[in-house]
């Protein structure tokens, strides 16, 4: 909701229902916190990338970071996710080949067909968590999931957009925020991506990869800077990917913007043939087809050693039951 970000005064009406939601939430955390309602702790550690704010972060780069950095520790990780966007006939739903987004939801298959790690989903966590245990992961690592606190984690990461960071201030659904800022304090990392980063914060950064047609093998030649494109982006901020087209020299005729998760209908791409067409690797996963000349820009985190240094000591820590 762009009205977030851009100090709408007509949001303080909202007010009231912000500060239900803080009862609310509050109480449901404090319930949890005092023992009331109960946890389930894994058999192995369980690591946390959530974010504060509704909307796309970059939470999805940084667990495919994570995946691939526990192989090269020796760890054998799996993640679980909610699945959001995806409708399934059972739950939990262990991904295979030939799952799709729209069972599973496109973050998860995004990450599944990455990294090739077991990826499980389910509205119960806990229930998710337990099926990836039982298929060999030594490690789980929790797409979003920061305020379930029905499964018990042992490291807590949030990733902050570095450029909206939490509009307004204010909670759902006055402003952006699942919970208050103070949650800042409790997490054992910040991870900022794109900055510019505060004191405190580990910088994430996005590299773009090389160019992957949809088809394949592809049908055209890849398209190359400076030439004019279509842009199409499904995501939470489509304005980032458009600006790293742009950094990378293309010149963007047509910017189509979606809603995060949101499926493009073939019907939208009428106006778009003229061009090659750029869009994510998370609407790849789900494309419909359409468009003869479609090519999807995949990104890896890059995250500096000092925060590496940190996993490594959580890590230990948590073997030693500290």
């Amino acid at each position: 909701m762009q009205a977030w970000y851009k100090g709408a005064i007509w949001l303080w009406l909202l007010a009231p229902f912000s500060a239900l939601f803080a009862l609310i939430s509050g109480g449901r955390r404090a319930l949890f916190a005092w023992g009331l309602k109960a946890q389930h702790k894994t058999p192995v550690p369980v690591i946390v990338v959530g974010n504060l704010t509704v909307g796309g972060n970059g939470k999805t780069p940084v667990v495919v970071w994570l995946v691939e950095w526990l192989r090269e520790q020796g760890y054998h990780p799996g993640v679980i996710s909610r699945g959001y966007g995806g409708k399934s006939a059972h739950y939990p739903l262990l991904l295979t080949p030939e799952t799709q987004a729209e069972q599973a939801g496109d973050e998860p298959v995004l990450i599944y067909r990455r990294t090739g790690c077991p990826v499980v989903v389910g509205p119960k966590r806990a229930e998710a968590a337990a099926l990836l245990a039982s298929v060999g992961a030594d490690i789980i690592v929790s797409d979003d999931g920061l305020q379930h606190y029905a499964l018990a984690r042992d490291i807590e990461l949030v990733v902050v957009d570095g450029k909206r960071r939490f509009g307004n201030g204010h909670l759902l659904p006055m402003g952006p925020l699942r919970e208050g800022l103070w949650r800042l304090n409790t997490v054992d990392a910040v991870i900022n991506n794109g900055g510019p980063a505060q004191a405190g914060e580990f910088l994430m950064t996005l590299t773009p990869g090389a160019l992957t047609s949809i088809d394949a093998p592809p049908t055209e030649p890849a398209p190359c800077a400076p030439q004019t494109v279509h842009a199409l982006a499904g995501i939470g901020h489509p304005p980032r990917f458009f600006a790293t087209l742009e950094q990378l020299g293309f010149v963007l005729e047509q910017q189509v913007a979606l809603a995060d998760h949101k499926a493009v209908a073939s019907e939208q791409l009428n106006h778009l043939q003229s061009r090659p067409l750029l869009i994510t690797e998370k609407d790849a996963v789900k494309w419909p087809g359409g468009h003869a000349n479609t090519w999807y820009l995949p990104v890896d985190a890059q995250l500096p050693s000092a925060f590496e240094q940190m996993l490594l000591t959580r890590l230990k820590e948590r073997e030693n039951g500290d």
